[in-house]
């Protein structure tokens, strides 16, 4: 994760003193812990895990991230990081083949949320994946977090597709 983007102060939240920037090689340890931290967040009350498969899963997913083109930011108040956003320039849509930007992971501090600072990240985002040419913007949030989905219907975002899952 490297930064390729310019530090920003949000429209969005303009009460706070917040700032999105592009990640940095110092943010990594941030974003891990963060991450972990969060892991369980996007797990189905229908799925029966183990917490060390869904961290080790996380890993796994910030590997993938690093050897894709991508974008990592950083969300900061007072200079203190308080979230992050990681986004892949291109994958695909699996139906239609059409390109798009894709949110592999957005994750705020607990303290820190409804202040703004996710749809913070999610405009700054947007505006880079505009910026690299992409025609849409995808991701996916587990039915149960309300937040984040109602989060995602304010930016605009509907649901394409359902993914449909029944415990045997």
């Amino acid at each position: 994760m490297y930064g390729r983007c310019t530090d920003r102060r949000s429209r969005l939240a303009p009460q706070l003193n917040l700032h999105i920037r592009a990640a940095t090689v110092d943010d990594r340890a941030f974003v891990e812990t963060l991450g972990k931290r969060t892991a369980m967040d996007s797990v189905s009350s229908l799925r029966r895990v183990e917490p060390a498969a869904v961290l080790s899963n996380f890993e796994r997913l910030l590997a993938i991230v690093d050897r894709r083109e991508h974008v990592a930011l950083i969300a900061e108040v007072d200079g203190v990081r308080v979230g992050f956003m990681l986004a892949l320039d291109s994958l695909p849509d699996e139906v239609t083949g059409d390109d798009q930007a894709f949110i592999v992971y957005m994750a705020v501090e607990p303290r820190s949320r409804e202040a703004g600072i996710g749809s913070a990240l999610l405009e700054r985002a947007e505006d880079e994946a505009r910026k690299r040419g992409a025609p849409y913007m995808a991701l996916m949030v587990t039915e149960e977090n309300a937040a984040a989905r109602a989060l995602y219907e304010r930016a605009g975002y509907r649901t394409e597709r359902r993914l449909l899952c029944k415990t045997l």
